[in-house]
C-alpha cells in the first residue's frame, strides 16, 4: 500500500468517526424529543401528569445510558482506528442504524399490552447493537486497523463490555416469557459477568 492510498484511508476513517458522533447525538436528541411534556394548570396536576409517565421518562434514561454506553466503547476504540479495510465501514453502518432506531424502540417498549412483543424488539435491537459492535472490533483487530501504540486491553475491553450488553438484553427476551422483571436481566448479567471476571483476575 502507497503513501497515498494510506493517507486516504486515514481520512475516511477519520471521517467515518466524525459521522457517528453525529449520528450518536441525533439518536440521543430523538430520545429527548420523544418525552411527553406533563400536563395541568396547577403545581399538582402537572406533578400527577408527570408521575403518570414515569415509563416513559425511566426509559429514556436507559435508552440514553446504553446509547451512552456504545459511544463511550467507539470513543475508546476508533480514536485508535487509522485506517478503514474489511468490513468495518458496512458494519458501523449497521451499527448505526441500530442506534438510530433504538428511539424507536423506545416508544415501542413504553407502550400498553403485548408486553413480549415490545419487550423483545426493544432487547433484539440492542443485543444486535453489541453483537455488531463486536464484529466491528474483531474487523479493527483481524485488519489491524488500528495504530501500532494502541494498549490491546482497549480492544479486549470493549469487546468483553459489548458482549455482556448484549447477552444480558438477549438473555432478558425468553426470560420475558416467564416473567414481566425480565428486564432485571439487564442489570444482573452484566453484574454477574463482572463477578466472574474479577474472580478470574481479569479486569
Amino acid at each position: 500500500m502507497n503513501e497515498r492510498e494510506v493517507e486516504v484511508r486515514a481520512i475516511a476513517a477519520e471521517r467515518l468517526t466524525f459521522f457517528a458522533d453525529a449520528v450518536i447525538a441525533i439518536a440521543i436528541t430523538l430520545l429527548a424529543l420523544d418525552l411527553p411534556l406533563p400536563a395541568g394548570d396547577s403545581n399538582a396536576e402537572v406533578l400527577r401528569s408527570a408521575g403518570d409517565d414515569w415509563p416513559a421518562y425511566l426509559a429514556f434514561l436507559l435508552s440514553f445510558t446504553v446509547i451512552g454506553r456504545h459511544w463511550s466503547a467507539h470513543h475508546r476504540v476508533f480514536r485508535y482506528v487509522t485506517s478503514l479495510g474489511g468490513r468495518l465501514g458496512a458494519l458501523t453502518m449497521v451499527w448505526l442504524l441500530l442506534q438510530v432506531v433504538t428511539p424507536f424502540a423506545t416508544r415501542v417498549i413504553t407502550g400498553d399490552g403485548a408486553y413480549q412483543a415490545r419487550f423483545g424488539f426493544y432487547s433484539l435491537v440492542q443485543g444486535a447493537a453489541g453483537i455488531t459492535f463486536v464484529l466491528m472490533i474483531r474487523e479493527v483487530r483481524g485488519h489491524t486497523l488500528h495504530r501500532s501504540d494502541m494498549p490491546p486491553e482497549v480492544l479486549a475491553g470493549a469487546a468483553a463490555a459489548m458482549a455482556t450488553l448484549a447477552a444480558a438484553f438477549l438473555v432478558s427476551i425468553p426470560v420475558s416469557f416467564l416473567t414481566e422483571q425480565s428486564w432485571l436481566c439487564w442489570i444482573l448479567v452484566p453484574v454477574a459477568v463482572g463477578a466472574v471476571r474479577r474472580r478470574r483476575g481479569r479486569p
